[in-house]
């Protein structure tokens, strides 16, 4: 076979690379569901081909030989071929491929980690994938014939199966993969004649055949596929429930880590009126949720009434798979935090006005007043209209609506109440304000605002983002400044309970506005390191949406116990933020924990955004609007808890609040306010 620039190309990506590259699928922004047993068999195929044609080891028919051990710089390869070297007795490649299976998950996590880093892949919150933008403009290929990466591959696998022309090793061994996770008839279109060449093909390599041989021996099926073992799932008291000191705080994290003390990472107790609930608790199954979740679980289920309550189907938060990547990735633009970064003039200029309506000597409730100031940004930013007229019924129309369909702690006929009946007409209202401000010609000039990216992919596709669904997505801004607004209401609360904190954080705001309004750059720099670390640990200690709720759609094995298809699944991701294993002394409020060389937050055990496909679209946003809003706060008044002697009660339901009897009391003015 002649060398080509496509060869040269080539050897720039490993086949770990191409394997995963082959494997995405765009529509999801994930890879195609291969059985775990294959894919492991698969990935540690490739490295060991890899370490073949590095010229690091060599195969026969009987055994597999180590040619050389000097390390290769390659941290998916290094530790396979490590292990070769230690191995006493000369072994072959069957045996190796089923032996260093269960690395397997490491190798794809390196590999990606590469993808990105060589602006090959692009990585999304919720751990979507995407090809990158320019992929291959850094001179990773030049030649016009293919563009992208995938592109090259399968322009190669094409080739050689469907021109007969002679495969190069490269070819050979990245076909017998494919085949091996039985991916090749999603990607091409095999009739009998191309699939005998495909079998053709996977016989001229013996690292081929030997993961073919693996997965069809399937020799440690048991070690991926324990349902026949599994072990009861722990059942708890629900009278011991009621006891729990935790939960009558409602502090639901901390509740749920005692649980997970004494019962496991599973468990389930059987509430009268809600049937069998399935508690999942602790660091392994946040792993197991972040990556594997999405093929076991789905959000429709639990999710489908309170659709209805809005008028809508197919609500991002319901979705599952390609049409919830699709919509993430539509709608993404609208939740970055660089939108937010060139408007910071808005900003500054809504939390003025809403400040000002702060007087000295007057005490309101907590939240009323973090929710408004929030919500007077947010939404003139992202549907370009003002409603704070509004925001407290939609606040209560959607706590009603939660109450009502998710938790069902209230009858239905509570959300048809007089006063719920004018709220949801209010939702209408909301629709039209925005509808009337976002014609061509009153958005000339503006920035895209989240109601531009909505109201575009309803224009461009009727059928994904229907009239029907406007009702809900072009309000939901309202509704995330409720969110946003508690979580702010905690931190204020958790601030000025500590004076501390307050002291420092007050040093930081005077300075970040003693000589006018702070730029983007300032505000991303160490000018607040502690209010970015202090806010960082209220969302530990006070994270707002503490679980999740799924129903299974497969039945899997979780940490040894099985959860049947159907099963209600709660998802108590934030009890590990009250494991001392992972945040010593979990009850000690320390802003430290976020610095080397601690960095407890790195990893899945801190998960106040929630975890998997459902990960909050706007991280990064909210975290610089709720310090923006803190830093104001602080800069501008001097502000008490009321009443002094008050001890934090949280509400846990529909989400984690501070109850209604904590007030902040405006003490003083510390600053004129420039409005």
């Amino acid at each position: 076979m002649t060398v080509t620039e496509n060869d040269a190309t080539a050897t720039q990506l490993t086949l770990l690379d191409e394997l995963v590259l082959t494997l995405l699928n765009e529509e999801s922004g994930y890879f195609r569901q291969v059985p775990g047993w294959n894919l492991n068999c698969a990935v540690v195929g490739a490295a060991l081909a890899e370490l073949s044609l590095i010229y690091r080891i060599d195969t026969d028919m009987e055994s597999l030989i180590l040619l050389d051990q000097t390390r290769t710089g390659d941290p998916c390869l290094d530790p396979i071929l490590s292990e070769i070297a230690k191995e006493p007795v000369q072994r072959n490649a069957q045996y190796w491929i089923e032996r260093l299976a269960p690395k397997a998950d490491s190798i794809i996590d390196t590999t990606l980690e590469r993808l990105v880093d060589l602006k090959i892949l692009q990585h999304h919150e919720g751990d979507f994938w995407s090809l990158a933008q320019g992929a291959w403009k850094s001179g990773f290929h030049t030649s016009s014939e293919v563009g992208t990466a995938v592109e090259f591959v399968k322009t190669r696998i094409s080739r050689a199966i469907f021109n007969n022309e002679i495969p190069g090793p490269r070819d050979v061994i990245i076909i017998c993969l494919i085949d091996t996770c039985d991916v090749l008839r999603y990607i091409f279109e095999l009739d009998e004649e191309s699939e005998a060449r495909v079998e053709q093909v996977c016989k001229m390599d013996l690292i081929g055949r030997a993961i073919a041989d693996a997965v069809s021996e399937n020799i440690a099926v048991s070690l991926f596929q324990r349902t026949a073992l599994t072990r009861a799932i722990p059942r708890l008291k629900l009278r011991k429930v009621m006891r729990s000191k935790q939960l009558r705080k409602g502090n639901v994290p901390a509740f749920m880590a005692e649980l997970h003390k004494e019962y496991g990472p599973v468990f389930d107790v059987k509430v009268p009126f809600q049937g069998r609930m399935i508690f999942l608790a602790g660091p392994e199954t946040n792993h197991w949720v972040h990556r594997h979740g999405r093929m076991h679980l789905r959000a429709r289920d639990y999710l489908e009434d309170f659709e209805k309550v809005y008028g809508g189907v197919g609500l991002l938060p319901a979705l599952d798979g390609a049409d919830h990547f699709r919509y993430r990735k539509s709608i993404q633009p609208g939740y970055a935090r660089g939108r937010l970064e060139e408007q910071l003039d808005m900003v500054f200029d809504k939390a003025r006005e809403n400040l000002a309506t702060w007087n000295v000597g007057e005490a309101d409730i907590a939240v009323t007043m973090c929710r408004n100031l929030i919500n007077s940004e947010l939404s003139p930013l992202t549907i370009g209209i003002d409603s704070n007229d509004v925001s407290d019924d939609m606040h209560k129309f959607k706590e009603r609506a939660l109450k009502t369909h998710l938790a069902k702690t209230l009858p239905k006929f509570m959300l048809h109440t007089p006063s719920m009946r004018r709220r949801a007409k209010l939702i209408d209202d909301v629709v039209d304000r925005v509808l009337r401000v976002h014609t061509p010609a009153q958005r000339a000039g503006c920035p895209r605002d989240l109601a531009d990216e909505l109201l575009n992919m309803h224009g461009s596709d009727r059928q994904f983002l229907p009239e029907s669904n406007l009702r809900f997505v072009l309000s939901a801004p309202l509704i995330a400044s409720m969110y946003v607004g508690d979580q702010l209401s905690f931190i204020a609360y958790a601030m000025l309970a500590q004076p501390e904190y307050l002291e420092k954080i007050r040093e930081e705001a005077d300075a970040l506005f003693a000589n006018g309004d702070p730029d983007r750059e300032t505000l991303t720099g160490p000018a607040i390191d502690v209010t970015r670390r202090f806010i960082m640990e209220c969302l530990r200690m006070y994270p707002i949406v503490p679980m999740s709720v799924r129903n299974v759609m497969n039945k899997c094995v979780v940490e040894g116990y099985e959860l049947p298809e159907g099963a209600r699944v709660f998802i108590a991701q934030t009890a590990t933020h009250y494991m001392s294993d992972h945040f010593p002394d979990p009850f000690t409020f320390d802003i430290d924990r976020y610095q080397a060389p601690r960095k407890e937050h790195i990893g899945s055990t801190y998960a106040p955004y929630g975890l998997g496909t459902h990960t909050c679209l706007g991280i990064r946003w909210t975290e610089l609007q709720l310090a923006i809003n803190l830093l104001m706060m602080v800069h501008y008044y001097d502000l008490e808890i009321a009443p002094k002697k008050y001890k934090l009660k949280i509400s846990p339901f529909p989400s984690m609040s501070p109850n209604k009897k904590l007030k902040f009391r405006v003490a003083g003015k510390r600053h004129e306010l420039p409005v």
